[in-house]
């Protein structure tokens, strides 16, 4: 977008002040214009508006999936993300510019504040949270302040069954929006369901039977909080936590604030409230008093990534994308999942070999900017975008078509519950962006209309699908025998943890999840999980009670699973080293109060302790040297070697090191419980059946060896050093065993005098001739002549610490030796 001196207004204040209608006004006053939006739906309600007003041939909308651009376009409604910089335009709005502050898409709002100018006016639309920033970054806007045009109130906390018609409830994860829906659908008949993942048609369908008064009811995630104006006389909040991708956290107040003033509609008052009167459900006097007065903490920084990253190369792309903003309140955004993407595309090296013009690297971020809609994490999402850059940066950089229709294909399919039908509406969002993508397929026309046409029927099904799953006016027999008010619903939870409601099971409480019974009726389950959640809680604490007093034997590891009577309630994680590993705990068990959880998370840390004390004290031995200053360089380098390798090292790859140690050092190795072999170095408690399991575990081994082997084949299962086991030819032997025939060998010998070892000793741990002369050549022993008795003799040619031994060559010495283990 070109560069304007045009002035700009900051239009601020809390929900349903008109600002949104202020700007379509302003921009429709001008011969041309652009709004950016949050959300996609936004904008397409917002595009409906502007046709009415001046038709569908100068009216264009762009958004990631959808692309509407007439040739004579002028008035353009968009998303932030979407906003096409290169046009000259009179007039430029962004609305909900407070999300600068949002750790995901924060630096897209940021970089349109302060970019986005129209040529003759620019206006910034966003809460009042947002001054303290607009005064920093645009010194010479000019602030207005738009009162709210109705009273907002708290209505205090009402159960389902009693909430007033025209009624949304406000749920943060699509399985909660799914059982408040089933509820309302028993109690009341039915709910409308509006989610940010509903396309545009969905939702407008499920908004209209909203709207028509066919019904009274609407679930919705905080996706109306951003705009989505309807007919709304209460908001009533399911929970006030959500996850946010990281974590489950409260909602701040102005998040509160954001939702609840969806109540009302211009000069007519609106309430809000809760679903519980106690409990972290409910709001404080604090947050009430906030919201009712719109008295909300000022952001004092918001997130920025530079909008025009530098793409001469991919080094200064990244460089660019991570560089430190120069503004005091600007702060450098978090790794969003474009860069996380770029990052593990350019690991490779081939990537970077098709990287290399200046057109190839913005074409490989452009690949990297394909938003990931089914919420699948970086890994997946990265393979997916490797394959694009891959046909994109070859041949005639067009995406292969038969590849792309097959994907398409798969997803032109209706069929499915509404969790699949909502799934394959995310995916295929992905092929949509893509298709409107002008330079990326053959024919983007041809594939865009494809796409569009699979959403539209998706669409249709999702809202057929919803309607019938939760618009039933019949009520169940279930609820006739015990009534409308689910939070009447008599809940019992028996010894064994069944969950019943009037004698009818429902699930099991196990541990600290809720699992519905398998023959549960499927049109019973949600009302009645829901029903059952909120009698659960009591149960809850008092079990978090009860694991944070257990005793020991209460609790076992099942790696990595800490199991407390026998149920999963966190798992071991790597540490800092060995001996520290973390324990993190279940997310159900996370779910319990700080308070609760705390003492929970303190309970298993000292068991894990305790346990680690008890079976591998050589650990917490080694890991306190690691840390001591005063023991020294060389004992802290063997202890640190040997914490790594889990108390079992071969002697050679640490030497040198052992060569260092003095006496002193030697003797606190000892102490620990260190034996110095002569060709390993290691614990022998380690090679004990319990602590070596432990150390398995800890160590992320495979199943090792049986309990109490001492020689193993060469190819079973644990026959290596990591186990415990020097392999020598076809076979393996224990460490310890092995230091106990090294130290026989050297007891017997005089100097360097050929002697006769005792082969007995060999023999009754199973060696096999071939075994003890390859391990006599490792131990620094090389054959000699036979003895006039007949009996093989070795003479001791010494060992080179960082050497590893040649075994000697089968000589006459050898055969004589190996007859005599024979015989």
């Amino acid at each position: 977008m070109r560069a304007f001196s045009s002035p700009v207004t900051a239009v601020l204040g809390p929900t349903n002040t008109g600002k949104t209608h202020l700007a379509i006004e302003r921009m429709c006053g001008h011969s041309s214009g652009m709004i950016g939006f949050p959300l996609r739906l936004l904008a397409r309600e917002v595009y409906d508006r502007v046709v009415k007003l001046k038709g569908a041939k100068q009216v264009a909308l762009i958004t990631g999936e959808e692309r509407i651009v007439p040739p004579d376009a002028r008035w353009f409604l968009c998303t932030a993300e979407s906003m096409p910089f290169q046009r000259d335009l009179a007039f430029v709005a962004l609305d909900e510019a407070q999300l600068g502050a949002d750790p995901e898409r924060g630096h897209v709002f940021t970089d349109r504040l302060l970019r986005a100018r129209g040529r003759e006016e620019t206006m910034i639309l966003g809460s009042e949270t947002l001054r303290p920033m607009v005064k920093a970054l645009i010194p010479d806007a000019e602030i207005v302040n738009r009162p709210r045009f109705s009273t907002l109130s708290y209505a205090g906390a009402r159960k389902l069954s009693r909430l007033p018609k025209r009624s949304v409830i406000v749920a943060f994860s699509a399985e909660e929006v799914y059982a408040v829906a089933e509820m309302i659908r028993r109690l009341r008949g039915g709910a409308a369901v509006v989610m940010g993942a509903l396309s545009p048609r969905t939702r407008n369908a499920q908004v209209a039977m909203f709207q028509a008064g066919e019904v009274d009811y609407l679930v919705a995630t905080d996706a109306i909080g951003m705009g989505l104006n309807m007919d709304v006389n209460h908001v009533a909040f399911a929970s006030l936590t959500k996850f946010d991708g990281h974590r489950q956290r409260r909602l701040t107040v102005s998040e509160m604030a954001q939702i609840a003033g969806r109540a009302g509609r211009h000069q007519r008052d609106g309430t809000f409230g809760a679903l519980t009167a106690d409990g972290p459900g409910a709001f404080t006097p604090e947050e009430i008093h906030a919201i009712e007065h719109h008295h909300f903490p000022k952001l004092d920084f918001l997130y920025w990534r530079d909008g025009e990253p530098d793409c001469s190369s991919v080094d200064a792309l990244i460089a660019s994308l991570e560089a430190k903003p120069d503004n005091r309140v600007l702060r450098a955004a978090p790794v969003a999942t474009d860069l996380a993407v770029l990052k593990r595309l350019t690991a490779d090296e081939a990537v970077r070999d098709r990287a290399r013009s200046p057109g190839q690297v913005a074409r490989l971020w452009a690949a990297c900017g394909v938003p990931d809609f089914r919420k699948l994490g970086v890994d997946p999402h990265a393979r997916l975008v490797a394959r694009l850059y891959d046909d994109l940066s070859s041949g005639n950089g067009h995406i292969a078509a038969p590849w792309f229709a097959d994907q398409v294909a798969r997803l032109d399919d209706v069929t499915g519950d509404v969790e699949t039908i909502a799934g394959r509406i995310a995916a295929i969002r992905t092929w949509a962006y893509i298709a409107h993508r002008g330079d990326w397929l053959a024919d983007p026309a041809h594939w865009a209309a494809r796409t569009a046409a699979v959403e539209e029927r998706l669409s249709d099904a999702l809202h057929a699908s919803l309607t019938q799953r939760f618009v039933d006016k019949r009520t169940t027999v279930l609820l006739r025998q015990i009534g409308k008010d689910s939070g009447a619903l008599p809940v019992v939870i028996g010894e064994e943890g069944e969950v019943l409601v009037e004698d009818h099971p429902i699930g099991t409480l196990e541990g600290f999840r809720f699992s519905v019974a398998a023959d549960a009726r499927h049109a019973d389950k949600r009302l009645l999980l829901a029903a059952a959640e909120k009698r659960l809680g009591s149960e809850l604490a008092k079990r978090g009670r009860e694991l944070a007093e257990s005793d020991d034997e209460e609790f076992a590891l099942s790696f990595p699973r800490i199991e407390w009577r026998g149920v999963g309630v966190a798992e071991l994680a790597p540490g800092a080293n060995l001996a520290q590993p973390r324990v993190v705990l279940d997310r159900a068990v996370e779910a319990l109060d700080p308070a609760l959880r705390k003492a929970v998370q303190a309970r298993l840390d000292r068991w894990v302790a305790d346990q680690l004390a008890r079976h591998l004290p050589v650990f917490g031995a080694l890991d306190g040297c690691l840390r001591d200053a005063a023991a020294g360089a060389p004992l802290r380098a063997v202890a640190g070697a040997l914490l790594d390798a889990g108390g079992l090292l071969p002697r050679r790859a640490i030497g040198a090191q052992v060569e260092a140690l003095d006496p002193a050092a030697r003797k606190k190795l000892h102490k620990m419980g260190v034996t110095i072999g002569t060709l390993d170095l290691f614990a022998p408690t380690l090679l004990k059946p319990g602590p070596a399991r432990w150390r398995r575990m800890l160590m992320r081994l495979a199943d090792g060896p049986r309990d109490g082997a001492t020689v193993l084949p060469r190819n079973a299962p644990g026959a290596d050093l990591p186990y415990g086991f020097r392999p020598l030819g076809q076979q393996a032997v224990r460490i310890d065993l092995v230091e106990r025939i090294a130290r026989a060998a050297h007891d017997s010998r005089k100097g360097r005098a050929p002697f006769a070892p005792d082969a007995a000793l060999a023999t009754s741990m199973g060696i096999q001739p071939d075994t003890l002369a390859r391990l006599m050549a490792q131990l620094g022993f090389r054959a000699a002549r036979p003895g006039e008795d007949g009996k093989p003799r070795w003479m001791w040619q010494g060992l080179t610490p960082n050497a590893k031994p040649k075994p000697p060559p089968r000589d006459n010495a050898f055969a004589a030796l190996a007859g005599m283990l024979d015989g």
